[in-house]
């Protein structure tokens, strides 16, 4: 059985950056009140026409396609998760594979909102072990500021997400003390509500009431999040999920050189850093300067981490998700 590595790596974020201070111009709240709760300091808000979910992926994935020295012709499928694709259908995925002049190699979307880049690397990975696909593009990407709710209203969430962009390559690797060690996935859908954007979808009401009702007060169109019940289930997900990692692989909490969490909430990641008792070298955050960037928070952290030496070759790295759905993941890595 074959194993597989990240081969590449890269990030786009939207040149715009809006500030906690200019987000107080058109919301009821501070500085102080954002960061005390979420560790943000600013976000980036797409404002370039060419700035879809689509767009910053194609920007994203040529990085990541350039530093694994591989063309485009290579790729032998696409993994696209996201929960704001550019259309309702079809899928962002082929949107790449049109962009990017691939062959009509498979474009596969997956909807698992904060963990979707992990569940993406999971089924990328699997693939690889049995010898399908040789090299297989990865995709996080979000345009969450179209739909938020800019009013004191929505503060609650609206001041936590950002727009953004993360693309991996994941190679064939021979050397089986390499690469990814081991993903693994888990949900309970029991809390679907929690965490959630009601409208538009099929399963409350016929597209033609939502049409005839034009309620500008309907707020099932906007994200609703439990922010309390959500916390204290993430951090209980999160040790979890990284502790099933590690077991699964006979390694122990000093072993890790790097943990790349979910940007979900500054105070998580503290959290959990504080609770396996890493240094600040061990854990990766840049929430501070991105906000939540949901499917794309993960390979965009992963992709600076590297940038910026933080992971070197034969590093253990790990990385850990939670959110809506409830969904929650891990993937142990050996750099």
């Amino acid at each position: 059985m074959y194993h597989s590595k990240i081969t590449g790596l890269g990030y786009y974020v939207p040149e715009n950056v809006v500030t906690n201070d200019d987000l107080s111009k058109l919301i009821e709240t501070n500085d102080e009140w954002i960061q005390e709760r979420t560790g943000i300091q600013e976000r980036r808000h797409v404002a370039l026409e060419e700035d879809t979910t689509s767009g910053m992926a194609i920007k994203a994935a040529k990085i990541a396609i350039e530093r694994a020295k591989i063309d485009p012709q290579d790729i032998d499928f696409v993994v696209f998760a996201t929960l704001s694709p550019d259309y309702y259908f079809p899928g962002p995925g082929v949107m790449i594979q049109k962009e990017l002049g691939l062959r009509t190699v498979g474009a596969l979307d997956i909807r698992n909102q904060c963990s979707g880049f992990i569940y993406a690397l999971s089924i990328a990975d699997q693939y690889i072990k049995t010898g399908m696909y040789k090299n297989i593009l990865i995709i996080g990407s979000e345009v969450h500021s179209k739909g938020l709710d800019m009013t004191t209203r929505g503060r609650g969430v609206s001041v936590i997400f950002g727009d953004g962009a993360g693309a991996a390559i994941l190679s064939r690797e021979e050397d089986t003390t390499k690469g990814v060690l081991s993903t693994h996935l888990h949900s309970e859908g029991q809390h679907a509500e929690e965490l959630a954007l009601i409208a538009p979808g099929m399963g409350k009401r016929w597209v033609t009431d939502i049409l005839k009702d034009d309620n500008p007060d309907d707020e099932s169109y906007f994200p609703y999040m439990n922010g309390q019940f959500v916390f204290k289930n993430a951090v209980v997900r999160f040790s979890e999920v990284i502790n099933e990692g590690l077991e699964a692989n006979n390694l122990q909490v000093s072993d890790i050189n790097m943990l790349v969490p979910h940007q979900a909430n500054l105070r998580i990641s503290q959290f959990i850093q504080n609770k396996f008792k890493l240094t600040d070298d061990q854990v990766y955050n840049n929430i501070q300067k991105y906000g939540n960037t949901t499917a794309a928070s993960i390979p965009i952290a992963l992709t600076e981490a590297w940038e910026q030496g933080k992971i070197k070759e034969g590093d253990l790295v790990v990385l850990a998700a939670f959110g809506s759905g409830f969904t929650w993941a891990s993937a142990i890595i050996r750099w």
